[in-house]
Order: C-alpha cells, then sequence, then structure tokens
C-alpha cells in the first residue's frame, strides 16, 4: 500500500470512528473528540529535523503533514511534533526535553528491579532511556508511546511504562 493509500485509509478510518462513538465512551476520546490538530508545514518539519540533529521516519512526517499534527489517536492523543520531545506528557511545562539525536539504547523490552530511594531507582527514571525519541501519544499515569528516530530500532514504537514499573 501506497503512502497517498494509507493516508486516505486513515482519513476514512477517522471519519468512522467519530461515528461510531459519537457519545465519546472509547478511552481517551473525550480529550481528542476524534478530531486532529492542523497539518504542518513541510517547511516546519524540515525546521525541526534540522534543529534536533534528526530525520522523521516517511510514514509519520506524511501523518503529520497529510493528516495533522496530533490530535484524535490511541488513549489521550496523539502530541502534536512541538511536545514530542518533552520527557513527561502529564506535565509537559515542568518536564524538560529529551534528546532524539542521540541513538536510543534498547533492541528488546527492558524492565529492572530496584528498591525505593536507591541508586537502582535512579538508574531506572534515568533519562538515558529517552535518547533518540520522540513521545507522540500520552496514555497517562506516566506511560507514553514512543516513536524511535535514532538508532537500530529507527521507526519502530515504544512503550515507556516505567512509571508503572512496567519498563
Amino acid at each position: 500500500m501506497t503512502t497517498s493509500e494509507q493516508i486516505k485509509t486513515i482519513k476514512k478510518k477517522l471519519k468512522l470512528l467519530k461515528k461510531q462513538d459519537s457519545g465519546l465512551k472509547v478511552f481517551g476520546a473525550a480529550s481528542h473528540g476524534y478530531n486532529l490538530n492542523p497539518k504542518m508545514k513541510k517547511k516546519d518539519i524540515k525546521r525541526f529535523e534540522t534543529n534536533y540533529g534528526i530525520k522523521l521516519p516517511e510514514g509519520y512526517r506524511a501523518f503529520i503533514a497529510e493528516i495533522g499534527d496530533g490530535g484524535a489517536g490511541p488513549y489521550y492523543g496523539l502530541e502534536p511534533l512541538r511536545h514530542s520531545t518533552r520527557k513527561d506528557l502529564d506535565h509537559k511545562a515542568k518536564s524538560g526535553y529529551m534528546h532524539p539525536s542521540k541513538p536510543f539504547p534498547l533492541t528488546e523490552a527492558w524492565n529492572m528491579q530496584y528498591e525505593p530511594d536507591s541508586r537502582e531507582e535512579k538508574k531506572y527514571f534515568s533519562d538515558k532511556w529517552l535518547r533518540g525519541l520522540l513521545r507522540i501519544c500520552n496514555y497517562g499515569c506516566g506511560l507514553s508511546l514512543n516513536l524511535v528516530v535514532n538508532g537500530s530500532e529507527y521507526g519502530h514504537i515504544w512503550v515507556d511504562d516505567r512509571g508503572n514499573d512496567g519498563g
């Protein structure tokens, strides 16, 4: 399926979801109402890539340029690109920023046990696990869906569930 066909399919499915869940009963739907943010201009996407020293995966670039820069999506919806470098999507203003230009360090699922207030807990919540990522979707309660934009997992989606001790 071409990117153009994928874009048409996504738009069609969003219309169908909005119609089928008109009462916004699906988890997170009330926050986005199946509405999308405005599309992002290609020059602004390129500026973002240049500023962070990355190249967005083609499908994601097409999505934000041809469908919308965040809004309707799983859980509380898709984040606009300008929020994607935030460490914490629940507390954006206080969270600081990630470093997507550094390689993502993982290649397989990861979790570790730790004692509260220990050196291991600090390692578990280290910012190093956020390198090479963009936070593209907020599940809430510290859980996010992330797009890898640097490293061997480039283009894959990874879940960060450390806030719930899920790795």
